[in-house]
């Protein structure tokens, strides 16, 4: 009742000016109200048939009821298989929305949008950011999801326009295989998510048991890692061995790395606490401390770092300990049944109006491909000086091993720290990523490929995903976007209709608000699932207490931060961290000016 009526209050005195435009005390109730409303109409399953509630064994076996499990079952305990791996990823849009739009899959031609629109001729920097936050969001992505696809030679084909320059003499892209529909359905295709949905940490852990399995030392709760505290390489794959290596480069091994120390300092710590556990505890609780720990840099670090808009930094601050501030809801538990006061962590549990799952639309928004540069330069954290450049193909994929090795951790994240990532914007894709050759030969345009996943998925094009979240779509081009350029070329590629252009092309064309790194209508998709990534997942609502965290664990996680984390593991980047507020912001520079 208390954030409904927040909300009403500020729907009454913001009238008709957007949020993020309102003082800070209207535009918190009415961030609330957006989020309220996108709960109850924005969240739809697409289980066939829908799970079924199931009673809770008396006989459960514990580690079901305390640990987090390898495949992501059992966090909702009368629905086990909920957010596991292979449960479909859900929508925010009515499923009558959401069929593919296979009439103009090729249409306008991905390639073309590609080429005209999202070509980086230089390169735009995001200066109020630094490079570790392009590669945090690509393992946290890494944490929520991927979909199956088809071999090659089931693909789509790609046309080439005349004058193209791609080197091969066609495109072909591999198709998303949909999870099997019941005889007779009538609704949209729906893809199944090979990994967990709940924010788990399965990017480091592993999503299946035989993964997890060679991924420990079987000692001391331990994960593996080399004397050099490197990650082991795997000599099938030529990559690091971790939870989730796809699309592998520098910036993920060095964050794998850095949340393994984590892990194994946390299990370290266990130990002395708790002298009496085996391995597989101290395995099972430093991986419910290492992930939730995750889960709060994102929240109130990576994000309002990416949206420096003041109102968002308090609102992520209190999704996670409630306006009053996690010392009061300690000594205030009655606030736990108020978000807005007690944060969501540690409330009650609930899925709102659908079982818990991520969304297509949630992948969509994640596009954020812009943020990767082309050419990276690695410098020492002790004086400054340039020791290597790279282009990107050569810190990425079986080349990632050799970087880490000629190059400490200390000096990449210094490096990283240091440079900023690219501005999500049009005009500012990595020309690496439109001419992709992996390891396994495959030859690809990504950004084609982003802008036909969403048609293929049935992802509403830009405007309509604007009336489904109800924001009002756009009149012209010129409320498209303020760049003369960019108009004369979204005219011409999408023939001056309106409706027609991409999702991804709207969200990239969109002018942003004053303080926001990515787009509002993203956000909007954003801040319903930012909050429903913690609400349903019970290890950060009902079971976020000392029972299964430990005093010491809700102690660690409370006190740390990604801050922390650097100067403990490397404890030489200090000069560069020094004043440094957030560890997503540009750090100090050594050396000589």
């Amino acid at each position: 009742m208390a954030l409904d009526l927040l909300g009403r209050i500020g729907n009454f005195l913001g009238g008709r000016r957007p949020w993020h435009e309102l003082p800070r005390l209207l535009s918190m109730p009415q961030l609330v109200q957006i989020r309220n409303e996108l709960r109850a109409k924005n969240l739809h399953d697409t289980e066939e048939p829908p799970l079924e509630r199931k009673e809770i064994p008396a006989d459960l076996k514990p580690e079901l009821r305390e640990e987090r499990t390898v495949d992501g079952s059992y966090n909702d305990l009368h629905h086990p298989a909920m957010g596991s791996c292979g449960r479909r990823f859900g929508r925010n849009f009515p499923l009558e929305h959401v069929f593919p739009d296979t009439a103009n899959l090729l249409n306008p031609n991905p390639r073309v949008v590609s080429r005209e629109l999202m070509t980086r001729h230089q390169f735009q920097p995001a200066t109020f950011l630094n490079l570790l936050a392009a590669s945090w969001i690509q393992f946290m992505v890494h944490d929520w999801f991927v979909h199956k696809r088809s071999s090659v030679d089931d693909g789509i084909d790609i046309p080439l326009a005349p004058g193209d320059d791609w080197s091969d003499p066609k495109m072909k892209v591999p198709r998303s295989v949909p999870d099997p529909a019941p005889a007779g359905s009538t609704r949209p295709p729906a893809y199944a998510n090979p990994n967990s949905h709940w924010w788990d940490g399965s990017q480091i852990y592993g999503s299946d048991n035989d993964t997890a399995a060679r991924l420990r030392t079987h000692t001391g709760g331990h994960l593996r890692l080399e004397p050099t505290k490197l990650l082991p390489v795997d000599p099938l794959s030529g990559l690091h061995l971790s939870g989730f290596t796809d699309n592998w480069w520098i910036g993920l091994a060095m964050l794998h790395t850095l949340f393994t120390l984590e892990h194994n300092h946390i299990c370290d710590l266990l130990a002395r606490e708790h002298p009496d556990w085996n391995d597989n505890q101290l395995h099972a609780k430093g991986k419910l401390i290492n992930a939730a720990l995750m889960a709060k840099i994102h929240s109130v670090e990576w994000t309002p770092a990416i949206l420096p808009h003041p109102v968002v930094g308090i609102a992520m601050n209190t999704n996670w300990s409630g306006l009053t501030g996690g010392d009061l809801q300690e000594v205030f538990e009655f606030l736990d049944d108020s978000e807005i006061l007690g944060g969501i962590v540690g409330s009650k549990a609930d899925h709102h109006t659908a079982p818990y799952s991520l969304t297509e639309e949630f992948v969509s928004v994640y596009r954020m491909h812009p943020l990767i540069p082309d050419d990276l330069v690695f410098c020492s954290a002790s004086t400054g000086q340039v020791l290597e450049k790279r282009e990107l193909p050569e810190v990425a994929g079986r080349n990632t091993p050799g970087v880490a090795q000629r190059i400490s951790m200390l000096d990449l994240f210094y490096s990283f720290g240091v440079s900023h990532p690219g501005a999500i914007t049009l005009h500012n894709y990595p020309r690496h990523l439109q001419n992709l050759r992996r390891d396994d030969g495959e030859h690809l345009d990504l950004a084609a490929v982003d802008i036909l996943r969403d048609r293929e998925r049935g992802v509403p094009r830009y405007n309509q995903f604007r009336r489904l979240l109800r924001k009002d779509p756009v009149k012209s081009f010129d409320e498209l976007t303020d760049n003369a350029e960019w108009r004369t070329e979204l005219k011409r590629v999408y023939g001056d209709d309106l409706d027609r252009v991409d999702l991804m092309t709207g969200l990239f064309a969109e002018p942003l608000p004053k303080g926001f790194g990515f787009s509002e209508t993203a956000f909007r998709v954003f801040v319903l699932m930012a909050s429903r990534r913690l609400k349903s997942d019970r290890f950060f609502t009902d079971d976020y207490g000392v029972p299964l965290y430990t005093e010491f664990g809700l102690d660690y996680i409370k006190k740390n931060s990604m801050l922390s984390l650097l100067n403990r593991h490397f404890p030489e980047l200090a000069p560069a961290l020094k004043d440094v507020k957030n560890a997503f912001h540009p750090w100090r520079t050594v050396g000589p000016a």
